[in-house]
């Protein structure tokens, strides 16, 4: 063979490789932790942007049905990643050893919040005495409620407690026939709008105002992927970092790709929840100690709260429920 063919060869081969990808595309399961709400924007639009598959992962995404089924399902290997509210990690880990860790913290402060009527009057922790609230059976709310009253010199056995269906809670609210319910901060937008229409406006108290800071949402993946599959953790989290990042900065264009999916979300809504999922992921803290990771403190604060809530043994090593080594700097 020809000096210039062997070349035109070597030159055509090295072509075929440069186009190839760097790496094959890995398939993941990835499980939310509720309905494709607005919330959920940066995954579902970085699914449709290709932010996954830049980071060769052929991604597909479903929702779940609250925290503890989304845990269920990673650790029953139905999922390969979740999102999961830290508390249900700690809690199952504590409990029956579930093989399950937090690999991220998204949410670096809890959204839970109170939301009341203005024209009730009521302005904060202490107006809620004597006061009937709307509450679903096993809230966190509820159990998180005694230590935020503390915070807030609150009598927290003068509040009424009254159980109902949580679809039925808004309506509720608005209709007068509760003092207040419990919502994530975040549905603020679509609540109030409802609220808007009916003549009122809602007023959130945010449990974070009182100082009440604990771990919520986070990414959740198995220990054996964790061992079997380091470089493909790496890469989920360094794509789900960038879906955060790109929402953040075009939560118009995201919201557009998640309601091209998911019709029944309304734009505006979907913007809303997006801007005010934010705020609990890039913040102070996130920029003290950058995004998914922890702080010591407020992790120790966490499980203090959550092991109080659920009646877990305090001595329980809760550190080996999360492991955060491979969040990108």
């Amino acid at each position: 063979m020809s000096t210039s063919l062997l070349r035109r060869v070597g030159i055509g081969a090295l072509a075929l490789m440069l186009s190839a990808p760097a790496f094959a595309q890995d398939k993941v399961r990835f499980q939310t932790d509720w309905i494709p709400s607005g919330e959920h924007a940066m995954y579902y639009g970085a699914w449709s942007k290709g932010i996954y598959a830049k980071n060769g992962i052929d991604i597909t995404i479903t929702r779940g049905y609250g925290s503890g089924d989304t845990v269920t399902k990673v650790a029953g290997g139905a999922a390969d990643f979740g999102v999961a509210d830290m508390a249900a990690v700690l809690t199952a880990r504590a409990r029956t050893a579930v093989p399950i860790k937090t690999i991220a913290v998204l949410y670096n402060e809890s959204p839970h919040s109170l939301f009341v009527l203005k024209s009730s009057g009521i302005k904060d922790f202490k107006g809620l005495e004597g006061k009937k609230i709307g509450i679903t059976p096993g809230n966190s709310h509820r159990f998180y409620f005694p230590e935020v009253a503390k915070k807030a010199g609150t009598d927290p056995s003068k509040i009424v407690w009254t159980n109902m269906d949580g679809a039925a809670m808004a309506a509720q609210l608005i209709a007068k026939n509760i003092d207040a319910a419990p919502f994530y901060s975040i549905h603020y937008y679509y609540i109030n709008k409802a609220a808007v229409k009916a003549g009122e406006e809602i007023l959130p108290l945010p449990f974070v105002e009182v100082g009440f800071k604990i771990y919520a949402a986070s990414l959740i993946t198995t220990d054996k992927m964790i061992q079997e599959k380091p470089d493909l953790v790496k890469r989920f989290l360094a794509a789900t970092k960038e879906a955060f990042e790109w929402a953040a900065a075009n939560p118009e264009e995201a919201c557009k790709m998640h309601v091209a999916r998911f019709p029944e979300v309304e734009l505006d809504d979907c913007m809303g929840s997006v801007k005010a999922v934010m705020k609990f992921v890039f913040n102070d803290h996130s920029k003290q100690f950058g995004w998914g990771k922890e702080d010591a403190d407020r992790l120790k604060f966490s499980w203090e709260t959550i092991a109080e809530a659920n009646e877990l043994k305090k001595d329980y090593d809760y550190k080996q429920a999360i492991d955060t080594s491979a969040v990108p700097k």
